[in-house]
């Protein structure tokens, strides 16, 4: 097959890995930078200009689109579908994602566990969301977020108001979010590719810490889910409409929360913690995928 990967970066680790694994599988594997690549799209007959030239038709793409890009690098994505091309995590479902409120609505909406999260525009609310999220102490997020980036553990109610007219006076759109405590700083990466729960890990803040990521240091290891987790992160994956995706979850006295479906899950955290070729999985589930016109939307969404 003759594939594409949409990366900013040839030499991000996901990026490699996902070059190195296709290549060893057979596959011709090239890595197109997204913001390079320029489009007519009033033509008859869409295409993909990269360098002053015309691409390829490719089999399939695998897009590496980084959250600052997200509108140029889904508009990207659209042009290859409506070329025929298949899509391992279509546009739609990547803007989907990409923005927390639409697809914690969406989520909550079938019925997915979530902490209880509340939303607002004007300060004068601030005192009911805080209450109605259960009280202090609260998460408040950055609807933009990433890596932990933008997410502010409020103690007291007092600190939670301040914070949210704070970023409410930046005009930053925010959710204020239940904290779980018996969660202990700890979340569950789990990694879905074509609907089944390939790999899992268990990633722990680091001390002192209540964010998990481990771009801030976080720790993990290998974690044993039970079939209710399992279950709830294959049910994310597949309302938010991605074959390939990392679902967050916090085990809590209620049981699985969802807290994040990522479209473009780093591999190098689960790849190191549990010593499988997930890079290689990505290419079994597109070998086994229908190659050409595929994409639900087809480039209309």
């Amino acid at each position: 097959m003759k594939i594409a990967i949409l990366s900013r970066n040839p030499n991000l680790y996901s990026t490699r890995r996902l070059k190195e694994a296709g290549e060893a599988q057979g596959h011709q594997v090239d890595v197109i930078d997204t913001l390079h690549c320029y489009m007519d799209i009033t033509s008859s007959r869409p295409t993909v200009r990269y360098h002053g030239e015309e691409l390829p038709q490719y089999d399939a793409i695998i897009p590496r689109i980084g959250a600052s890009v997200t509108f140029y690098g889904t508009a990207v994505a659209r042009q290859f579908e409506m070329m025929g091309t298949f899509n391992i995590n279509e546009s739609v479902a990547i803007s989907r994602s990409r923005d927390k409120l639409r697809s914690m609505q969406l989520l909550s909406r079938k019925g997915i566990g979530m902490p209880r999260t509340g939303f607002a525009n004007r300060p004068d609310n601030i005192k009911d969301l805080i209450k109605n999220v259960g009280g202090a102490p609260v998460v408040i997020k950055l609807l933009e977020g990433t890596q932990g980036i933008g997410v502010v553990l409020a103690d007291t109610a007092k600190a939670a108001e301040s914070i949210i007219e704070a970023f409410m006076g930046l005009k930053a759109n925010i959710l204020v979010q239940e904290f779980i405590k018996e969660a202990g700083g700890a979340d569950i990466r789990c990694l879905v590719i074509g609907g089944r729960v390939v790999a899992a890990m268990k990633r722990q803040g680091a001390e002192g810490e209540f964010r998990s990521n481990l771009h801030r240091g976080g720790s993990a290891v290998v974690v044993k889910l039970t079939k209710e987790e399992r279950e709830t992160a294959v049910n994310a994956a597949k309302i938010m409409g991605l074959n390939f995706c990392g679902v967050d979850l916090l085990r809590s006295e209620s049981g699985p929360m969802v807290m994040e479906v990522n479209s473009s899950p780093g591999l190098e955290g689960i790849e190191k913690a549990t010593g499988m070729n997930i890079a290689g999985m990505v290419f079994d589930f597109l070998e086994k995928s229908p190659k050409t016109a595929t994409n639900k939307t087809r480039g209309r969404g």
